[in-house]
C-alpha cells in the first residue's frame, strides 16, 4: 500500500529552525567585517604616516632655520670686526673671551667690551625675529663658562662665576632699549620665556687641559645655545602603533 507524505512532514530544516544560518553566510559576514577592519587600519596607518612625515619635515626645517640664523649672525658680526664661532652641529654660537671678556673673579662687563655685547645682541635679535623664525625655537640658552682655575674667593666658586657672567650678558640684552623688550617677551610654543641662562663652570671646556694662559682664554667664554622645538604630533605611543610593536 502506498503512503503519501503529509505536508507537515515535508518542511525543510530551515522551516523547523528559523534561527539557522548557513556556514557560507557566516563566512560572508566575517569577510565583510575583515574588509572593513582592514580599510580602517589602512586609513589609520596612512594618517599616522602623514603625521610622521609632517614631524620629520618640521625637524628638518627647524635645523635648517637654526643653521641659517647662526651663519647670518656670524657674517653680520664679522663685518663689524667681531669674531664668533659656530659649534656643536650648528647649534651653538660661541663667543670667545677676546670678544666678551671678564676680569679675574668678576662678572661685570668691562666698558671696552660693551660695544661687542650690544652688537651680538642686536645680531641675535635680528636673526631670530626675521621671517617669523622664532616659531621654530624652543629655548635660547645664554651659557657661561670658566677655565679650570678654581675661584676660591667666591662663595659659589666657578659655578657661581659662570652663572653670574651669563646673567650679566642676558641682562645687558634684555635691558637694551632697542631690542630688549621684544627679546624678553619672546615665548615658545608652551608660552614659556624663550631665553634662559645657565652656568657650567669648567665642566664643558673647549680645551680639555687648559694649562696655559692661551688655553684658559679659549675656555673662558659665553655660548648661545639654540634648541629647536620638537613636533607635538608624535610620541612614543604613536611610533609604537605605526611599527606594530609592543616595545619601543
Amino acid at each position: 500500500m502506498a503512503f503519501r507524505s503529509s505536508p507537515k512532514t515535508s518542511r525543510t530544516v530551515d522551516e523547523d529552525n528559523p534561527y539557522w544560518i548557513s556556514f557560507s553566510d557566516i563566512m560572508s559576514g566575517l569577510l565583510v567585517i575583515f574588509i572593513l577592519a582592514s580599510l580602517q587600519l589602512i586609513l589609520e596607518l596612512s594618517e599616522k604616516n602623514e603625521q610622521v612625515d609632517s614631524a620629520m619635515q618640521e625637524l628638518v626645517k627647524g635645523n635648517q632655520v637654526r643653521a641659517e640664523m647662526l651663519e647670518e649672525i656670524r657674517t653680520d658680526l664679522a663685518s663689524q670686526g667681531i669674531h664668533v664661532e659656530i659649534a656643536e652641529n650648528q647649534s651653538v654660537l660661541r663667543i670667545p673671551d677676546e670678544q666678551i671678556y671678564f676680569k679675574t673673579l668678576r662678572y661685570d662687563i668691562p666698558e671696552d667690551r660693551s660695544y661687542a655685547v650690544q652688537a651680538i645682541g642686536q645680531a641675535l635679535y635680528e636673526a631670530i625675529t626675521k621671517d617669523d623664525r622664532s616659531r621654530f625655537i624652543d629655548t635660547i640658552f645664554v651659557e657661561g663658562h670658566t677655565d679650570s682655575r678654581p675661584a676660591r674667593n667666591l662663595k659659589m666658586g666657578n659655578w657661581g662665576l659662570s652663572s653670574y657672567r651669563a646673567i650679566t650678558v642676558w641682562d645687558y640684552w634684555r635691558n637694551n632699549e632697542e631690542y630688549g623688550p621684544v627679546m624678553a617677551g619672546l615665548r615658545n610654543r608652551d608660552s614659556k620665556p624663550m631665553f634662559s641662562v645657565s652656568g657650567y663652570a669648567a665642566t664643558r671646556p673647549k680645551i680639555e687641559v687648559d694649562d696655559t694662559a692661551e688655553k684658559q682664554l679659549q675656555n673662558r667664554r659665553i655660548d648661545v645655545r639654540i634648541t629647536m622645538r620638537q613636533p607635538s604630533l608624535i610620541d612614543l605611543q604613536d611610533i609604537k602603533q605605526i611599527l606594530g610593536k609592543e616595545d619601543v
